[in-house]
């Protein structure tokens, strides 16, 4: 009897066991996100520079994402979504936005965010002496930015504190991507009172409102900075990240990436594209344009920039730039189709050489006189892979009867100084996800980056149509008419978008690519399963 009662005991203790270890077990499935671990990464670059100004061009967009926050952020679809700002509210004119900051969120020194910070942070954009190119999308826009900048008054007429927690920006006239503008990296807050008191001696040790904080300073044996590390901020607002910490650092090898000591890398090298590894790439929001000196002869005639853009093979070009640490297609439109609203053009097939040459023989192309030898201009320095760019551009021009010579420009004044005809090589970065940010510096007759000397009075209409448009719907078709305009004209020809591309170790877990590109990598939500 004892001896089958001890049975049956040991029997439910068993099944008992069986279930409370499969209970533990689920509870350690892999896809399961747990605290805990370091994420170490190499920057795109090889030379780190310690500047923490997220207004600084030099700054770190990774490190300031992670560090500070803004009113408003996008998600993986390029919505705007809340961050510090809870809600807000646009004014029915488009002109005045209301945002009521969120109660209770803490810099990293413990102090409460207020209406103040927002203020000071974007004020200090304006401000001349901190020095910042992003001064240049407030200063046209908001009431009093040109005042405050010049001078002549202390304070920003349209950044408005109303009370605590609530502030308002006052735009002199409707601007429909005010958000999308918001969201970027250089509209971070920052707490003012601290930043006063130190001025650029805050960035060696910041304070921010973001997940993560400032640790340390990451250095050589010699003591240099060579990185920073950054560590969990356990009270952030919007739940606390699982990584105990971040270090980011240019110095990190592949080697210490083979040898699991680090846990992304871009690639720099074929073996990293072994399928043990993730492989993450951009979005294609940066395009390659090869733009044209419209305001010299013979560029200056249409039928001529024409003939070019049916004369590039840009998939031999493509092949010629191929790289493996960044990911070049072959694109037909000028403005991203990443951009909601835009979509890839059908028309796949631009190369026709024949057509080419027979344009170019009706503008009397028979004589050597009326077609001087055109002239390259890529950005120094010199590089292997730029000189097989311009050797397969050179190739496909003399296959249509023009001649191509190389030269290296160091800054844009001596591209608007050129007075022989020229191609030059722009890449384009969106600063905020929107197609202004392509047309009115490439192509607006009056933007100081329109380095082509393009002008088109019709184009300049729309797009200050487009400024005022409260309507999505009927903005998106004015830049579809820009666009149109640009391929009659063609200014420049896009040949192709580029994707920076990382790999992370397979333990790696909770990584989505932003929309903007892995500069903007979210750490929050990064876990290490090992």
């Amino acid at each position: 009897m004892w001896k089958k009662i001890t049975s049956l005991t040991l029997l439910i203790g068993f099944v008992f066991f069986v279930f409370i270890f499969a209970d533990s077990a689920k509870g350690l499935n892999a896809d399961e996100p747990r605290y805990g671990g370091v994420f170490r990464l190499k920057s795109f670059i090889d030379k780190f520079h310690p500047d923490l100004d997220p207004a600084s061009p030099d700054s770190y967009i990774f490190v300031s994402e992670q560090i500070y926050d803004g009113l408003v952020k996008l998600d993986k679809n390029l919505n705007i979504i809340p961050c510090l700002a809870e809600y807000w509210e646009i004014s029915p004119d488009g002109k005045k936005y209301t945002f009521y900051l969120r109660k209770g969120v803490r810099f990293h020194h413990g102090r409460e965010l207020s209406a103040e910070d927002v203020k000071f942070s974007l004020e200090r954009l304006l401000d001349k002496e901190t020095k910042s190119p992003y001064f240049q999308f407030f200063l046209p826009r908001v009431i009093g930015a040109e005042e405050f900048r010049e001078g002549k008054v202390r304070s920003v007429k349209g950044l408005v504190v109303l009370d605590e927690h609530t502030f308002e920006i006052h735009w002199k006239r409707p601007f429909i991507s005010a958000l999308y503008l918001l969201s970027m990296h250089f509209c971070k807050i920052l707490p003012h009172d601290l930043v006063r008191e130190k001025g650029k001696g805050f960035f060696w040790k910041p304070y921010g409102t973001g997940p993560f904080q400032f640790d340390y300073w990451l250095r050589t044996p010699q003591l240099e900075i060579c990185g920073v590390r950054l560590k969990r901020n356990d009270d952030y607002f919007n739940g606390r990240p699982y990584l105990d910490a971040v270090e980011f650092c240019p110095l990190f090898t592949l080697d210490h990436f083979f040898n699991n000591e680090i846990d992304a890398i871009p690639v720099l090298s074929e073996k990293l594209l072994d399928s043990k590894y993730h492989i993450f790439q951009n979005g294609s929001l940066q395009y390659a344009y090869l733009g044209m000196s419209c305001h010299i002869p013979p560029l200056d005639r249409k039928q001529v920039r024409r003939a070019i853009y049916l004369g590039l093979d840009k998939a031999e070009i493509v092949r010629a730039a191929h790289d493996v640490k960044i990911l070049k297609q072959v694109v037909n439109g000028y403005i991203p189709s990443r951009l909601p609203g835009f979509f890839p053009s059908e028309d796949e097939k631009t190369y026709d050489p024949q057509k080419a040459k027979e344009l170019l023989k009706k503008t009397g192309s028979d004589s050597d006189q009326d077609f001087p030898t055109l002239t390259l201009l890529l950005e120094s320095p010199r590089s292997g892979l730029k000189i097989k760019i311009y050797r397969e551009i050179k190739k496909q021009l003399e296959n249509i009867g023009l001649k191509l010579r190389l030269d290296y420009y160091r800054s844009s004044e001596e591209i608007k100084n050129y007075q022989r005809p020229y191609l030059v090589l722009v890449e384009k970065s969106l600063n905020f996800p929107d197609a202004e940010d392509i047309i009115r510096p490439l192509f607006f007759s009056k933007s100081v980056f329109n380095l082509f000397y393009y002008e088109n009075p019709e184009l300049d209409s729309l797009l200050s149509q487009s400024e005022v448009e409260k309507s999505w719907t009927r903005r998106i078709k004015l830049f579809h008419q820009m666009e149109k305009l640009l391929f009659l004209d063609v200014p420049a020809v896009p040949l192709f978008s580029r994707q920076n591309r990382v790999a992370m170790q397979p333990y790696i877990k909770g990584v989505e690519v932003p929309p903007l590109g892995l500069y903007y990598l979210d750490a929050k939500n990064i876990w290490v399963d090992k």
